[in-house]
């Protein structure tokens, strides 16, 4: 029983002897087996370690558009109202231009029902008195025309009758000189007759006769004199006239210039005029169109935000939510600020939607059940309210993938995984023992600017 002989007894008893007891104790085989197993497995784990593991990076997320057209948006009315009726209801699909809602409207300047019509009349009403500015400009360009014309006319006759004077000027000059040579001689006889008749050579009668032609001759002389000074006014008056013409005719055309320009400014205000009257036929035109507010592109009507008849409705207001039809769905993940460095576009990307199940092993995509791929479309340049930094990720089916759901719906949550470069499961787990980020072969290329 202590193992001191070689020989062993214990089978015989097992064979010839039906010992209940001894069959219920342990075998010492089961020891041998158990150590076996614990090998096998040491063993297994041991090469499990060195084999490959794809590293990634977790981050969670919902279900977005790609682009901002398909992403959820509101409705707003552009003009202020009361709400009338609405023509939809949460949940229904409508087509681009669809009615959403009529108002009506709130502004005592838009109340009369014939504001076109008056604004019209306003108009013809411009127009007729733009055309009578504009034919009183042309009179004005005609009168100012014609001053011109008669100050042309006016100032060659007073300048011939400035000739004239100066001429007359120097007839009468001439004249008044040839008088006064008469004189002289007058003198000069009359002086040699004074001496011939102290000489008795001539008799009073003579001399008498001299002394009276002497007198005409003077008289003669201070007639022209007087006839030289006339002549010598009569040209100042002449020149005088001349500059009172000029001076006249600058008056009027000068007023008559300033009637113009006051015309041509009128008429100014009311080209202007009109084009505020035409601008604001346009905008009643166009307001009348906003009393109904209209889908901006298909759809889904999500919720409405304003209920009621008779509510007022603020302008640039958000009536309704509309999700877009048919958008291009991606997912939009955060991952930590201390990942996105590993991080390029272009990344593969494997995806859990909720609610449909899926049997996900990171480290080995091949053998996960249920997921999706993607690849990382957009990443953010600075990071959200979370601290987090938003991933896009489009669509990307790979070999063995199933398309997208077609039942996605936006805002659904989603959990994703970043996939990186293949290590060792020893390395894997080394890395998160210590806390480590994922590390890659080589540095991240930097994305092109475009």
């Amino acid at each position: 029983m202590l193992n001191i002989s070689n020989q062993r007894v214990d089978e015989q008893l097992f064979n010839h002897y039906p010992l209940k007891t001894l069959h219920t104790l342990p075998q010492p085989d089961a020891g041998r087996r158990l150590g076996r197993w614990m090998l096998i497995i040491l063993f297994i784990s041991l090469a499990v370690l060195f084999l490959p593991w794809q590293q990634n990076i977790n981050g969670e997320g919902s279900v977005t558009a790609l682009t901002p057209q398909d992403r959820p948006q509101t409705v707003q009315n552009a003009i202020a109202g009361r709400i009338e009726r609405w023509k939809i209801q949460e949940g229904q699909s409508v087509r681009k231009g669809d009615t959403l809602l009529v108002i009506s409207e709130i502004k005592d300047d838009y109340f009369d029902p014939n504001l076109p019509l008056r604004l019209d009349e306003q108009l013809d009403a411009k127009r007729g008195s733009l055309t009578a500015t504009g034919a009183k400009i042309a009179a004005l360009d005609e009168q100012l025309s014609a001053l011109q014309t008669g100050l042309q006319v006016k100032l060659a006759s007073a300048r011939n009758k400035v000739r004239q004077s100066q001429f007359k000027v120097i007839s009468d000059s001439t004249d008044l000189i040839a008088v006064q040579k008469n004189y002289q001689i007058a003198l000069d006889r009359l002086d040699r007759f004074e001496k011939g008749y102290r000489n008795g050579l001539f008799s009073l009668t003579d001399l008498e006769t001299r002394r009276l032609k002497v007198q005409e001759d003077n008289a003669k002389v201070i007639a022209q004199e007087n006839k030289l000074n006339v002549s010598r006014q009569e040209l100042i008056n002449s020149r005088l006239d001349l500059n009172t013409i000029q001076a006249d005719y600058q008056e009027k055309i000068a007023k008559t210039m300033s009637d113009r320009s006051s015309a041509v400014s009128y008429r100014a205000e009311a080209e202007g005029e009109i084009s505020k009257i035409q601008n604001k036929i346009s905008s009643v035109d166009v307001r009348r169109g906003l009393y109904v507010v209209r889908a901006p592109q298909d759809g889904f009507v999500v919720r409405s935000l304003k209920a009621g008849i008779g509510e007022m409705i603020k302008e640039g207001e958000s009536i309704a939510t509309l999700q877009p039809a048919h958008p291009l769905v991606a997912i939009e993940l955060y991952v930590r600020p201390m990942d996105v460095p590993l991080i390029q576009r272009g990344r593969t990307v494997r995806l859990q939607f909720d609610g449909w199940p899926a049997i996900q092993f990171s480290g080995w995509p091949s053998v996960a059940v249920g997921t999706f791929g993607g690849e990382v479309a957009v990443i953010d340049a600075v990071n959200s309210v979370n601290g987090k930094y938003r991933l896009l990720v489009k669509p990307k089916v790979q070999k063995g993938d199933q398309p997208w759901p077609q039942q996605l719906r936006v805002g659904s949550g989603v959990y994703g995984w970043v996939m990186l470069d293949n290590v060792p499961i020893w390395y894997e787990l080394w890395r998160q023992l210590n806390g480590f980020p994922p590390s890659l072969k080589e540095e991240p290329k930097e994305e092109s600017k475009k």
